[in-house]
């Protein structure tokens, strides 16, 4: 019988909303930007200025309609997140300080807001 799988189940993300990353490989590799949502379930990201696409909208009485130009997601592990202090590509760790678990950049040390 096979094993049951918890989709609900999600692992512990290195990247949050808000935080600045650098895009690792794919075509817009080197290119950083600003984290605008996650989807944990997916593992994936919508960051600003990566991986654009047209889309098509029907006008309705919020929106004129036309060709919007939105970001897509892209995958999780195609990111780094940036150190607070240099600006390079760092690896996140997590830490109890006073009553609080918070995340710290394993380059320099510094809390990751």
């Amino acid at each position: 019988m096979p094993k049951k799988i918890n989709s609900h189940i999600t692992q512990k993300l290195h990247i949050r909303k808000g935080d600045t990353v650098l895009v690792n490989s794919g075509a817009y590799k080197g290119t950083k930007g600003e984290v605008l949502q996650v989807f944990p379930k997916k593992y994936t990201a919508i960051v600003d200025g990566v991986n654009p696409a047209k889309k098509h909208m029907k006008p309705t009485n919020d929106n004129p309609g036309g060709i919007h130009e939105i970001n897509r997601p892209i995958h999780l592990s195609n990111l780094s997140v940036l150190d607070p202090k240099s600006g390079e590509p760092t690896r996140v760790g997590r830490k109890m300080v006073g009553d609080k678990l918070v995340r710290y950049s394993k380059k320099s040390g510094e809390i990751i807001k």
